[in-house]
């Protein structure tokens, strides 16, 4: 197989197999079909992101008691306005960025390797060009872009640019600043799928393998047909893996994937993979359409909406039985059967992390605390939307009213009448804003002692400023 150092996904290809799988994607990069997002209601929604921003402001501790709760809101989707920071939190981006500090500005200054400048601007116009941060070549978007590109090939010289890399750098663009997203492309190349934009290619080879050998499990008439054709899985699983399905999914499908993704790792990867395998060529009907492998590729190529559309999909992917454990001991088959064939493999990619949890474990780190902003301001006694504080009972509110007023009788007790009279405008003062202060001093002629007017002046400024707030936030 002859291996071709300047091209991207299909260097591993060549001949009729590089046209087969050039058929498989689409070179603008636009997803083939636009679903509207699962609409949600509002309520929901906002309940969601409350839950959300409680876990990312306590974001070590939940990982370290309550990781499947994490899992399980994954899978049910991460709210869009979180949904940045979650990734950020998730893989481990967050950490690497407080470790290397500056880092990104630096690469971002230095001057690129020609040779990887040219293949990556030659790229940017495909990545998402519906999309309007990538409409206009030269817009913010591409800018972006090419700078997290551009810094990844001096942060790793020896692995440099591939091509499925700027899909995924894009997707997280979307999402997120250009540093941020820079270091959300480190830890996916590095813990989530190590290897996969290495010269050789050998870990997506690995995983092929590996997802055929899944596949007998899952579906034995794909399997069978698949085999019997000798479709080689680099045909059409490359794509898939090394874009993590953003260039085949339905974008609402792409999203939920991916939240699922940076929470478990590859087990989703390959778990969508194999529900699109199942339902595609699993089944007699099916296959009365793929007589040869032009139609079983080309059935690959346009899968069903159906099989694609978000619900149906996250349901089939979160049901699927395929455990880290089954791909660890199939990973570590294929390459026993890897070195006796072809010997030892060229690159040495570090291992595998599945998920957050792993990360986590292997590199622990400060996490900082999300600092909501509110765009809603409360007076101070104001209970919070949806808080469980109760309101208090009447009887406590009654003992509370008559505690005042025994306190004022005293208070009057302790003034004379001068001093009584005086107290008695500031309370008409701090109940109606109508009556000016001084005309209330010349209804009211001031004693010689100023600790009463001293007394009237604080209540009624107290008042007033009180009564403002609340006009101003309610």
């Amino acid at each position: 197989m002859k291996v071709r150092e300047d091209s991207g996904l299909a260097r591993l290809v060549s001949g009729a197999e590089a046209r087969a799988f050039t058929s498989l994607g689409t070179s603008d990069g636009c997803c083939p079909l636009l679903h509207r997002l699962e609409e949600i209601p509002l309520e929901v929604l906002r309940q969601r992101e409350s839950k959300w921003l409680d876990m990312l402001n306590n974001w070590d501790k939940w990982m370290a008691k309550k990781h499947k709760k994490i899992r399980l809101r994954c899978q049910k989707g991460i709210p869009p306005s979180l949904r940045g920071r979650a990734w950020q939190y998730l893989s481990g981006g967050k950490v690497k960025l407080q470790q290397n500090p500056g880092k990104f500005d630096e690469l971002d200054m230095s001057p690129g390797d020609p040779k990887w400048l040219d293949v990556i601007e030659r790229d940017l116009h495909r990545q998402f060009p519906f999309h309007e941060m990538f409409v206009s070549r030269g817009g913010h978007g591409q800018q972006d872009l090419f700078r997290v590109l551009k810094a990844y090939t001096l942060y790793r010289p020896e692995e440099g640019y591939c091509q499925a890399q700027a899909p995924i750098a894009a997707v997280l663009l979307m999402h997120m600043p250009a540093e941020q997203a820079f270091w959300c492309l480190v830890q996916i190349c590095e813990k989530y799928l190590p290897g996969y934009y290495s010269e050789k290619l050998e870990a997506i080879q690995l995983d092929g393998e590996i997802l055929f050998s899944l596949l007998q499990k899952v579906s034995p008439v794909a399997h069978k047909h698949l085999s019997r054709q000798k479709i080689d899985p680099l045909l059409y699983m490359t794509e898939w893996f090394m874009c993590a399905f953003a260039r085949t999914l339905p974008w609402s499908s792409v999203l939920r994937v991916w939240d699922m993704f940076f929470c478990e790792g590859v087990k989703i990867i390959f778990r969508v993979g194999l529900v699109l395998l199942k339902h595609a060529l699993g089944s007699p009907e099916k296959l009365k359409a793929c007589q040869g492998q032009y139609e079983t590729i080309e059935q690959l190529r346009s899968l069903s909406p159906k099989i694609m559309q978000e619900a149906f999909l996250v349901q089939e992917v979160v049901e699927l039985p395929v455990t880290e454990r089954q791909i660890e001991r199939e990973h570590l088959i294929q390459l026993r059967r890897w070195q006796e064939t072809r010997g030892e493999l060229q690159c040495r990619s570090p291992p595998r992390l599945h998920g957050a949890k792993a990360i986590l474990d292997a590199e622990p780190g400060p996490r900082p605390a999300l600092q909501p902003s509110p765009s809603i301001r409360l007076p101070p006694d104001a209970p919070l939307p949806g808080s469980k504080a109760k309101p208090k009972p009447p009887k406590q509110v009654q003992k509370e009213q008559r505690r005042q007023t025994k306190a004022s009788g005293q208070l009057d007790k302790s003034l004379s009448p001068n001093q009584a009279a005086v107290v008695t405008a500031a309370g008409d003062a701090c109940l109606s804003q109508d009556v000016p202060s001084k005309d209330l001093a010349s209804q009211n002629p001031a004693p010689q002692d100023s600790a009463p007017q001293d007394l009237a002046h604080h209540c009624s400024q107290e008042s007033l400023t009180s009564q403002e707030s609340e006009d101003t936030y309610l």
